[in-house]
């Protein structure tokens, strides 16, 4: 499968086009709608929040709720498009002296982006590179869940951790449903979740922005996802790139990530037993669900660190890319934190890597041809242990 999109931050719309998904695919676009909500939400959002009540509109590829093949194409409409069209226009009458940027932002792509495609408004830069184009992979990411849970996978996704405040909870302890989101910071500590809480408004009060630790974890899967073969068809290379390209991610983790470099070996590695019900198992799930680029049949596991927005209320000294001369940097229209819809974001990056993986495994043009190649696989692998 295949994904592409468009669109900026004030444009008309964002777009996105979905080549590869298997035909007869059951497809319920308030289910996606919903995930676009939750991005939206989350403690600490800014007034663009206010403005926009994102609705996915599908042109092509699905017809009476059920893909057809073909490429599917959508739309998610700005409505704040209708206080930017004349600014942001593609006619030639468009009106660039209104709302130009010259200010680089520290932490954000104006600087590298304007000298790279040599743009004197910034406004040319940060319209793309701006978080609001993460809504069309949202919806992306939606359509991969739908794809998944054909075949009993779940996928979950929720915060860890605020700035300094993280959830204390074991990760064997910790449980998901959809209490979690009616939570204003998504995560289901909710000790913890009061004191991020009353770290945001610290921030706000200070002019400050916040980053975070969320998790996402994909149940249900079966061996053989991904390969070792070469290094680009490793499934969590993919993952880790694919959640790196999300803006203001840093760090990614599998499984244990970082802290399997202080352990022992024999505190990192998942012993291997085997039952004649349950198969093949692992006691723990240090791996996070993948050994040697393909999946275990564990759970995956995929923590990722999201620094501060760049956009501070008491911003921070820069440069005025038109002069040289020193300012304080430029001030957008912003969050002070967006680490709840991070996680939304992230979970449906994810999604997305896994069931492209899923596709690649099981081939197939439609969903009846993809699981059936599924469940004689699931044979196989029953098959293959002790044999």
């Amino acid at each position: 499968m295949r994904f592409l999109n468009g669109g900026e931050s004030h444009g008309k719309a964002l777009v996105g086009i979905i080549e590869g998904m298997p035909s007869n695919l059951k497809i319920d676009i308030a289910m996606i709608n919903q995930y676009l909500k939750l991005r939206q939400g989350g403690y600490g959002r800014g007034g663009r929040m206010q403005i926009e009540s994102d609705q996915i509109e599908i042109i092509s590829g699905v017809r009476g709720a059920r893909t057809t093949g073909a490429p599917i194409s959508f739309l998610i409409r700005n409505k704040d498009w209708e206080n930017w069209k004349e600014i942001m226009s593609a006619d030639q009458d468009a009106d660039l002296s209104q709302k130009t940027v010259t200010k680089a932002r520290p932490g954000h792509a104006d600087y590298a982006g304007a000298v790279k495609y040599q743009q004197k408004d910034i406004r040319n830069v940060l319209e793309r590179a701006s978080a609001r184009e993460t809504a069309s992979r949202v919806a992306m990411g939606a359509f991969g869940v739908a794809l998944l849970k054909e075949f009993g996978v779940e996928v979950i996704s929720f915060v860890r951790g605020i700035g300094h405040v993280q959830c204390s909870e074991a990760a064997a302890e910790i449980t998901v449903d959809e209490e979690v989101y009616a939570n204003p910071v998504y995560c289901p500590c909710q000790a913890e979740s009061e004191q991020m809480v009353a770290l945001i408004d610290e921030a706000k009060e200070k002019g400050e922005s916040l980053g975070g630790i969320v998790e996402t974890r994909i149940s249900g899967l079966p061996v053989g996802l991904g390969s070792y073969a070469n290094p680009d068809r490793k499934l969590d290379a993919c993952i880790a790139g694919a959640v790196m390209g999300i803006q203001a991610i840093k760090g990614v983790e599998i499984g244990l990530g970082f802290e399997s470099a202080a352990r022992f070996g024999s505190k990192v590695h998942d012993e291997i037993f085997y039952d004649e019900k349950k198969g093949l198992y692992h006691q723990t799930n240090h791996a996070g669900g993948i050994e040697g680029g393909m999946t275990n049949g564990e759970t995956v596991v995929v923590k990722a660190a999201m620094k501060p927005i760049p956009t501070l209320y008491n911003p921070l000294r820069s440069v005025d890319l038109s002069t040289g001369k020193p300012y304080e940097a430029a001030i957008e229209r912003s969050d002070i934190c967006a680490v709840p819809a991070a996680s939304i974001v992230v979970g449906a990056v994810v999604a997305w890597e896994v069931a492209k993986a899923f596709v690649d495994k099981f081939g197939g043009d439609s969903i009846e041809e993809m699981r059936a190649n599924y469940e004689n696989w699931q044979k196989m692998v029953r098959d293959s242990i002790g044999g």
